[in-house]
């Protein structure tokens, strides 16, 4: 018996400086990060229909349809480009588009998704642009750490307010209290509680469950809600067709129109917000990675910030013209790189290559999942659900990630002012006031350089 070639000399095709991998010949499964994601990528990536449907005009089924394309054009990234990330959302932008979203209650549903077209490829400028000049960097350094932690906040307090504003005749905890309280319980407890943290340490299973993510809290919310009678099921049978004709009719600027010059330039201050985090993002993954490829000198991570960039434009310039929702174009989901770079920090008999944990945990790129009847319509009542969640726990993370950031009582102050510009109103306006507010209440002088950050 032969010995099995090293990843480094067998995997790939490399061609203008990245590498394609090929789903089960380059990139080969693995069965727990396999299982993991049939999982944890329905319950997360079908979170956002209940917007998509309430927002955009959709029908539930061309929402499902587009929840679908976003995670096969997320997935280029790792198999089409070779990047080492396991891409995500940009979702502490979700609350923000949200924001943006019902302040405009006068657009119809098309101008909407036009807008998202808008900052679709507003981002993807920058990204290009900051990726060949190296610009990024030298901006994210510039701007001071309380305005980065202003930022932060404001889209931890847009979240809570989406989450927790009972005034608002359809937010959750008017209809379905109990299981939206136990979803969330749980979920905070498993991602940020101290104890639980200390427990995964002690106990193996309480660590298999905390790497679940969203899984658990998203199934005890719905046994919950059926046991209360908030949740009511009508499972179907069969396989979805997915109307991806139809979509394409109600999304594509090809078939709707391009977004206005007033679009473009009114997407810029989010696009902004957002490149500022895609940049934290990409230094988050490169530590989790430089970290754990310390054990894996057999599979070194192919690490070019330059290609990052672009790569990253490309496919993001394709969902604006497919599936078009800003907030899902990110280029990092934390929790699943630190679930697979731990597998992978354990040796090739663990797990043979990066990518082999990241192409498994991604469905290798074809959720059919999203095709199962069964499946679909039964998560179908509990999606609100996934939402409420995973805008609780962006909240939870983006404000203890941004209190951080402030040295000083007068910097606490400012930040949290600044965030509820951020978070109350439209981006344009609200980054401009948070700009101002720094600017007059923060010694900047004082302020620590700060690359990392």
């Amino acid at each position: 018996m032969q010995p099995e070639k090293s990843p480094q000399s067998s995997d790939g095709l490399r061609w203008l400086g990245v590498t394609t991998r090929i789903p089960l010949l380059h990139a080969r499964i693995s069965w727990p990060e396999f299982i993991q994601g049939n999982l944890v990528s329905a319950a997360t990536a079908l979170a956002l229909v209940p917007l998509m449907t309430t927002f955009f005009g959709l029908s539930f089924e061309e929402a499902v349809a587009m929840s679908f394309l976003h995670s096969v054009i997320l997935s280029l990234s790792w198999w089409l480009f070779g990047e080492p990330y396991s891409p995500g959302w940009l979702t502490p932008a979700l609350p923000f588009v949200i924001t943006l979203l019902t302040s405009s209650p006068d657009l119809s549903s098309t101008e909407r998704i036009q807008m998202m077209t808008a900052l679709s490829l507003d981002f993807t400028v920058l990204l290009f642009l900051f990726g060949i000049t190296g610009l990024g960097s030298k901006l994210v350094h510039i701007i001071p750490d309380v305005l980065k932690g202003a930022i932060i906040l404001g889209a931890g307090l847009a979240a809570f307010i989406k989450v927790f504003d009972i005034s608002v005749e359809t937010n959750l905890f008017n209809s379905q209290p109990v299981a939206a309280s136990v979803a969330i319980a749980i979920s905070l407890l498993l991602a940020f509680s101290e104890p639980v943290a200390r427990w995964s340490k002690q106990y193996p299973m309480v660590a298999r469950i905390a790497a679940m993510g969203l899984l658990p809290g998203f199934l005890l919310g719905g046994v919950a809600g059926g046991i209360t009678g908030e949740l009511s099921f009508d499972i179907e049978w069969g396989i979805y067709a997915l109307p991806f004709g139809s979509l394409f009719d109600k999304v594509s600027p090809f078939v709707i129109g391009w977004p206005s010059l007033d679009m473009f330039i009114n997407g810029l201050p989010l696009a902004l917000i957002a490149y500022v985090l895609f940049f934290g993002d990409l230094l988050t993954g490169d530590a989790i990675l430089e970290d754990a490829a310390k054990e894996r000198p057999d599979d070194t991570p192919d690490i070019n910030h330059t290609r990052t960039h672009l790569t990253v434009g490309v496919r993001n310039a394709l969902m604006a013209v497919f599936a078009p929702f800003f907030p899902t174009q990110g280029v990092l989901w934390t929790g699943i790189q630190v679930v697979v770079a731990q597998r992978w920090r354990q040796g090739a008999k663990s797990l043979r290559t990066l990518h082999d944990g990241i192409a498994s945990y991604y469905l290798f790129g074809l959720p059919l999942i999203f095709c199962l009847a069964p499946l679909v319509t039964g998560i179908k009542p509990m999606m609100p659900i996934a939402l409420a969640m995973t805008l609780a726990l962006t909240g939870f993370a983006c404000t203890y990630i941004a209190l951080a950031k402030a040295k000083t009582n007068g910097e606490r102050g400012a930040m949290v002012l600044a965030a509820t510009f951020l978070a109350l109103l439209e981006p344009r306006m609200g980054l401009a006031f948070a700009v101002i507010t720094i600017i007059l209440l923060v010694d900047l002088q004082k302020q620590p350089d700060s690359t990392n950050s």
